[in-house]
Formats: C-alpha cells, structure tokens, sequence
C-alpha cells in the first residue's frame, strides 16, 4: 500500500531541476509524479520513480541531498467532490495530512498524501472501501 517518495533538497537557483531532471533521464529514470516547493534560499523536489533505490543511488552520487519517505497514493473519481469526500472522513478521523500533491488523466485522479500517521490513515481507507494504488500499478499509470 505504502509507495517510496524521494525528496531532493535544490538551491534556489535557475536550472536546478533542469540538471536533475536531464541526470535522472540520462540514466533512464522515468518521474512517474512530483511536485516542487520553494522558499527563498532552496526548494523541494518530491518525486517518485519506479526505480527508487536506483535513483536515490544516482542523486546521492552527484552530491544532492536527498531522503526518502513513505507515501499514500489514493485514486478516487476525476469528478467534483470526490476528493473533499474523503478528505472529510480524514479530518473526521484526525488525521493530519502534511502535504498532499495530484495528478489526473481522464476518469481518474490520483492523490499522493502523506499523512502524519500512515498506519491509520491506510486502515481508514481499508474500512470505508478506498481504495490505494500500489506502486507496482503506480507505474503503470
């Protein structure tokens, strides 16, 4: 249920993902979703990749800092409300969620979200029938 998450530390710089990007394609990486945050001194790139280990093996070899992190990928309708639906019952069950980022193709949405507390969060989309992609369907995507 739990899929791998990396996330690199970037200067704020121009071209930072750029070089990030090109270095994970030169060694045939492919970036199944992520998203970039930043502040004034540096940014955040979190990302996930079929290939994890290899690609944390990559990184940390060309001098970035990086971590890794499990994460929840949750798919629900493409539709208005699907998601304030299930986000109620996660509010409802007090869960925190410290950031969450989405994708969409067609009929379909899926949603990265990691919450405070994994365990729990997992066993409350079990009992209301939510349902969670795997990362080996994940890459598919």
């Amino acid at each position: 249920m739990l899929v791998k998450q990396l996330s690199i530390f970037l200067e704020n710089k121009r071209g930072r993902f750029t070089e990030v990007a090109k270095l994970l394609g030169s060694e045939n990486i492919n970036m199944t979703a992520f998203t970039v945050s930043e502040n004034s001194d540096f940014g955040i790139l979190r990302l996930i990749v079929a290939e994890t280990d290899k690609a944390l093996n990559v990184l940390r070899n060309h001098k970035y800092a990086v971590t890794e992190a499990d994460v929840l990928c949750l798919h629900c309708p493409n539709q208005p409300g699907a998601l304030g639906k299930v986000m109620d019952y996660i509010t409802k069950a007090g869960i925190f969620i410290e950031y969450m980022y989405a994708f969409s193709e067609g009929e379909s949405a899926h949603v990265i979200i990691r919450p405070d507390d994994l365990e729990t969060c997992v066993e409350l989309f079990e009992g209301i029938g939510q349902k969670l992609i795997e990362s080996n369907e994940l890459y598919k995507l």
